[in-house]
């Protein structure tokens, strides 16, 4: 199995209008792989402007908000590639497309490490943040998992959410929740795929 790193990526189209959006980056021996869904804005835009600039945030609400439609957060120009970084991440990517290999369901974009950056330590996840982020993962799989490994999984993550969580975390939980509680109502749309 291929290591993954949870990010948040930045790409924009041939008009340079950025789309943020959390993705699991696969390792590719020295460089990533980005595997968006067809269709999506980030599959468009790696085709229009092959660049994506993959942010590390250190406020996970950053992936509970994209996962839920919270789109709205402050970017600034990257550093070598035409495109923008997320302002607050504690640190970035800019990475190139360097060959793609197309597939029906998931497209992946092998794209080489152009320039890499910190802007502020970083002391790593708590378990509540950790908790959100796996949270984030699990709904968009929403559709694809049965409702009791929904349940099992909600249970195990509000564990460390009962016993760790602040302000931030407590927030983006709440966001995540309001997205598993549309779905169990009969809302599909809100398992869509970022």
């Amino acid at each position: 199995m291929p290591r993954i790193v949870e990010t948040v990526v930045t790409t924009t189209n041939a008009e340079g209008t950025p789309h943020i959006a959390p993705l699991g980056l696969i390792e590719d021996g020295d460089g990533w792989i980005i595997a968006p869904f067809k269709p999506s804005r980030t599959l468009d835009n790696l085709i229009a402007n092959p660049f994506a600039v993959a942010s590390h945030p250190g406020d996970v609400r950053v992936f509970a908000g994209c996962v839920t439609g919270r789109r709205e957060w402050p970017t600034v120009a990257a550093d070598v590639v035409k495109g923008v970084r997320l302002r607050d991440a504690v640190s970035h990517w800019e990475l190139a497309v360097a060959s793609i290999t197309e597939d029906d369901v998931r497209p992946r974009f092998h794209c080489k490490v152009v320039h890499v950056a910190g802007h502020a330590p970083w002391g790593g996840y708590n378990r509540a943040e950790a908790a959100v982020l796996e949270l984030a993962v699990l709904t968009t799989r929403l559709s694809m998992l049965p409702p009791e490994k929904i349940d099992a999984e909600l249970a195990y993550l509000n564990i460390a959410i009962s016993k760790t969580a602040g302000p931030r975390e407590l927030e983006a939980w709440g966001w995540l929740m309001e997205r598993v509680e549309a779905f169990r109502s009969g809302d599909k749309g809100a398992a869509r795929k970022v």
